[in-house]
This record gives C-alpha cells, structure tokens and sequence, in this order.
C-alpha cells in the first residue's frame, strides 16, 4: 500500500519521526493515523502526542466572569493581523459579553442580538468589511461557588491565545488568590482532565495498550529480560501511573510549588477545584502552511 506523501508529511509533523518510520508506521496500520502515532511510540520513535498540538488557524479566545459563572468563546480568523484589528477585538468583546448572559450554545449565541442584529449576521457584516473569513468556532461555560479566568499572550483585556477558566469552592478571597495560579498552571500543563475519574476511559485504554506493547517489545530486546510478572505488576502500573499523574490536573506537579500535587496545593489552602475550562485558538483546525511574505501580500490585497 503507498502511502501519500501528504500522509507522510503530517505524521512526521505530528510525531517527530523520521520520513522512513513515518511511512513504515502508515503501512502498517493501513493509513490509520492515530495508529500510526500509537505503533511509533510503541518502537520509541515519537513522543506522546495530542490531537489539539496540530494548531494552525487564528483569532482570539474572549473570557469574561460574573461571580460563579464564566465563559470562554474562540472567534476564529484566517490571519494573526486580524486578530490585532482593534474592530476584530471589539467584535470578541461584545460577543464574549452576549455569550456570558445569554449563552447556552453556539448557535443561541449566534442568534442572540448585539445592537439590532443577530450575532451571527454582525459577524457576516465583519467579513465583509474587514475581507476575511471569521467564525464562531465553540463556547465553554463553566460555573461554581466561584470562577476565576485568565488569559495567556494577551492581545487586549479579556482576550488572547489561551483562555482559562476555573471553578473553586471554598473561601472566596482564597479562591480568588489560588484560582488564578490554578489558571495560570492549566494555561502552562494543558492538562486533558480534572481527575483520573473523568479521564476518557478510550484514551486511558488505548494508553495502556500502547505502554504494554512498549514494555513487552523492550524487554524482549533487552540482554537481560525481567519476569513477566514484574512487567506486568511493576512497570506497566508504574508507567500508567505516571500518566494520569501528567495528564490529570489534580493529579500533576504544582509549577508554583513541584513539591506539591495541584489538589495538595488545593486541600493546603482549604479551597476545592470543581472544574475547568482551557481553551486554545486553533485547537484541532488544520490550516495550509502560508509563508510570511504570502500572508502580508494576501492582508494587502484584502485592504
């Protein structure tokens, strides 16, 4: 089976490998992707890798929070010029505000009005006026006892690349002041859940496939091979250990205090973390690459 050169070149992109082993890894798991990736771990040619690294398009991500309630929404754009337009800003202002009061979904929101129009019709007038295409990609809502939000590369106040949301219970002026380190940490570690109990059991299987397929291979080719027992009550556990502890957000290092797990850090200061919401611009959008001087002439031509 020949594998298209495109193919190639996004597993490479993806996962580090070489252009041999990326091709070797197509074959043979037939063009799967994901089983691509799982099969050169499992040699130990790629790192883990997350279907939301492959970020390519642009905008902002608007966050606003009113006392236990937060929302995050990404407006997308086809250039990072746009997103510096002071009107394309205002845009994710004003939609950011009408999503707090009034949003349940994307589509309430697109239907909502801001000064006589729909949301979605303002932003059809916006393309036409600034020359690019713009979408209300998706929306989080989070609430609790009390939400705190931060924004990573801010572009203006409330908006920017990353935009997080956390729900904290206890003492407010404590999960005010632990909230926005709890943020700023999530910002930093994106990590794919809260806890190990609402880790998507698929991922935690297909995880523990890829690490007992790692573990059997390299000790098969080591000179001197260990039990199976201890493969399998030892390593294996160990390693999948170490995964939920990198992976869930309780679970990992503190980046404020390592000696600490973000829920010790929690419980120390009598507060609880409830939940949470990270949201990256691009996150999951493939987007043809486009040289810089490409993108200046293709902004010019829009003007």
């Amino acid at each position: 089976m020949t594998m298209p050169a495109a193919m190639v070149k996004e597993l490479r992109e993806t996962s580090g490998a070489g252009m041999m082993d990326a091709k070797k890894a197509l074959t043979e798991t037939n063009g799967d992707m994901e089983a691509a990736i799982d099969w050169l771990r499992t040699k130990g040619l790629a790192k883990a890798a997350k279907k939301a690294d492959r970020v390519a398009a642009e905008g902002l991500i608007g966050v606003a929070v009113d006392g236990g309630r937060g929302v995050a929404i990404e407006i997308n754009s086809e250039t990072d010029f746009v997103a510096k337009n002071a009107d394309f800003q205002q845009l994710v202002r004003d939609i950011t505000d009408i999503a707090l009061q009034t949003g349940d979904s994307v589509e309430v929101v697109k239907a909502a009005d801001l000064n006589g129009e729909t949301v979605e019709q303002v932003l059809t007038n916006a393309i036409a006026r600034i020359g690019e295409n713009m979408t209300l990609r998706r929306m989080h809502m989070l609430e609790g006892d009390t939400v705190v939000s931060y924004v990573h590369n801010a572009a203006a106040e409330g908006m920017g690349k990353i935009g997080v949301l956390v729900a904290v219970k206890g003492p407010a002026d404590k999960a005010q002041e632990l909230g926005k380190q709890f943020a700023m940490h999530i910002a930093a570690t994106s990590p794919l859940s809260l806890s190990e109990a609402t880790l998507d059991p698929d991922l935690v299987e297909r995880e523990l496939q890829v690490q007992t397929a790692k573990a059997l291979e390299e000790n098969a080719a080591s000179a001197k091979p260990k039990p199976d027992q201890v493969i399998h009550n030892n390593i294996i556990p160990g390693r999948m250990k170490k995964f939920l502890a990198e992976n869930t957000l309780l679970g990992q290092a503190f980046v404020i205090n390592p000696d600490l797990t973000v829920e010790q850090a929690a419980k120390e200061a009598g507060v609880e973390i409830t939940g949470y919401a990270r949201v990256a611009v691009g996150e999951g959008i493939e987007k043809k690459e486009e040289d810089f001087a490409a993108e200046v002439a293709k902004t010019l031509q829009g003007a």
